[in-house]
């Protein structure tokens, strides 16, 4: 299903003038005590289950209350370095000296929700055992491959070994969302119900599931004390104006927010208490190129675009949730690059009188037309009509097709896109978006196999695999932050995608809520058992 440009402005400006009206009612209307109730930008729950496929990130919010990984990073944050992670089920752990074997000692005395007994090394075996299985279809199973073995000398400790070093394996894999531990007896147990009935080690429980929404209870025998907050309610209502109603009338107390320009100076208009907790970097959002299309497999077509896009002024469109990208990480990461840090001829300072030139060098001296597609998702679309905007001045005229968001992914599994914009959120751990998005191996097929590698970079044209098989057998963090640099480099030099900006994830808080620290970045959730009411 389409839509076109005019359309889709006239809905972001409806969109703007009902979160405008809808705060004329009192935001601190009073509340339960005992119970904190978020709505997320979903219709209905799928599942409470860290291995269950096709998870929404309401499902993930529910998820990060009620289990635990055996690692973690301080609440609202992101760990960066190895020295960073902090103990969870696990209290201590340590690395051989070429990063291939991991060890972990797990936490004594740890109870499952709903008398399921204590939790040992055995549950551990049992959920990492699961993804390991390849004849097993559970969420995020590519995050595991690297793992060689795993193993249990006691019912405390926890081996695991690797096929290649990896010094930020707690970062890429132990503390994922699918990595939580799961009762391996309540399991084999419930079977199927286990996605809507869970057991884990979390500070709450699952007390009710239904399609209206998740309800979870504070667990009493929680290794890390009981959850500030009784109750907790995680409501679904996909819709961004009955969402927004529900939160300015006071029967919700945190919603998710609207990623697209003026939302947030809309909501402050009329009520400046409103508290916005937002993720940095939150998605990494890049327009990758296809190098297969013309005119796109001329690399003076590709500078042009690199200069005819101003990221600097996308960024600002967005105000405090946007960051200009410079390279494929993000700025906050390791292994990113900065434009001062760059030679002069790849810092590509936006510049229209240049990218006419190499337009006219490339045989286009009257400009020229490409097709592409994007999704109505608002992120996606406001940011491909700035750039629709930017690139027009240049001469190059996008013809931007405007699709619901489900069919955007079909077709660009497709590769079917010339210019597909990608919104992917990413730990630091900088070999992932490295992987899933310039090697060859994961380059997308028309069959829609394959992966998102959408500009068929390595395949149409030499890419960067063997630097990327140097990361990957680099055992040591600084030398390996370094290759992924020279990496970064290698991307600006051959434009097979743009890093555009990074959009954090918002969610607006009422002020009668602390959640007992501040949100600066990881993943979109954020635990909640520290969270109570003030007023």
């Amino acid at each position: 299903m389409g839509i076109s440009r005019r359309a889709f402005l006239a809905q972001a400006s409806a969109l703007g003038a009902v979160a405008s009206v809808g705060f004329n009612v009192n935001i601190a209307q009073a509340q339960q005590s005992d119970t904190i109730t978020i709505a997320l930008a979903a219709r209905a729950p799928n599942g409470v289950n860290p291995q269950q496929t096709g998870l929404t990130g309401g499902d993930n919010w529910a998820i990060h209350q009620v289990f635990n990984t055996l690692v973690k990073a301080d609440p609202g944050t992101f760990a960066t370095t190895p020295e960073e992670f902090r103990p969870s089920l696990a209290e201590s752990w340590e690395s051989s000296d070429d990063a291939r074997t991991w060890t972990y000692h797990l936490r004594r005395g740890v109870e499952f929700h709903g008398g399921y007994g204590e939790m040992t090394a055995a549950d551990v075996l049992f959920t990492f055992g699961r993804q390991l299985d390849p004849s097993i279809v559970t969420n995020g199973k590519v995050l595991y491959q690297n793992i060689q073995g795993v193993e249990a000398p006691d019912d405390y400790t926890v081996v695991f070994t690797l096929e290649r070093p990896d010094p930020l394996f707690n970062g890429s894999c132990i503390a994922t969302l699918p990595a939580n531990i799961i009762s391996r007896a309540a399991f084999e147990e419930r079977g199927d119900e286990f996605n809507h009935s869970p057991v884990g080690t979390g500070p709450y429980e699952v007390v009710d599931f239904s399609t209206d929404g998740i309800v979870l209870q504070a667990f009493e025998d929680h290794f890390d004390g009981i959850a500030a907050t009784p109750n907790l309610r995680i409501a679904f209502i996909a819709d961004t104006t009955a969402r927004t109603l529900a939160f300015a009338s006071g029967e919700v107390d945190m919603i998710e927010g609207v990623r697209s320009p003026g939302w947030i100076p809309q909501m402050q208009q009329r009520s400046a208490d409103t508290i916005f907790d937002a993720t940095a970097p939150g998605s990494f959002n890049s327009l990758h190129l296809n190098l297969t299309q013309a005119p796109l497999d001329d690399l003076r077509v590709r500078q042009a675009i690199r200069y005819a896009i101003n990221n600097e002024q996308i960024a600002a469109a967005y105000g405090e949730l946007a960051t200009p990208m410079v390279g494929v990480i993000a700025s906050q990461f390791p292994g990113s690059v900065s434009k001062e840090s760059l030679p002069e001829n790849l810092r590509y300072e936006h510049n229209i009188e240049r990218a006419r030139e190499l337009l006219a060098e490339a045989g286009y001296p009257d400009g020229v037309m490409i097709s592409a597609f994007t999704s109505q998702r608002e992120d996606y679309a406001s940011i491909m009509l700035i750039v629709q905007e930017q690139l027009r001045a240049a001469g190059i005229e996008l013809d931007l097709q405007i699709i619901d968001h489900s069919t955007f992914h079909a077709d660009n599994r497709s590769a079917r896109n010339a210019m597909p914009l990608q919104s992917s959120s990413y730990p630091p751990v900088p070999t992932q978006p490295l992987l899933q998005w310039l090697s060859a191996s994961a380059v997308v097929q028309p069959d829609g196999t394959g992966q998102n590698n959408f500009s068929h970079y390595g395949v149409a044209i030499d890419g960067v695999d063997d630097l990327l098989e140097q990361v990957q057998d680099e055992p040591d963090f600084e030398r390996r932050i370094a290759l992924v640099e020279e990496i970064e480099q290698k991307v600006l030099t051959d434009l097979p995608l743009l890093g555009i900006i990074t959009l954090s994830y918002v969610i607006a808080r009422n002020p009668r809520i602390d959640l007992g620290f501040e949100v600066q970045s990881g993943y979109a959730y954020w635990p909640l058992n520290q969270a109570r009411v003030v007023s």
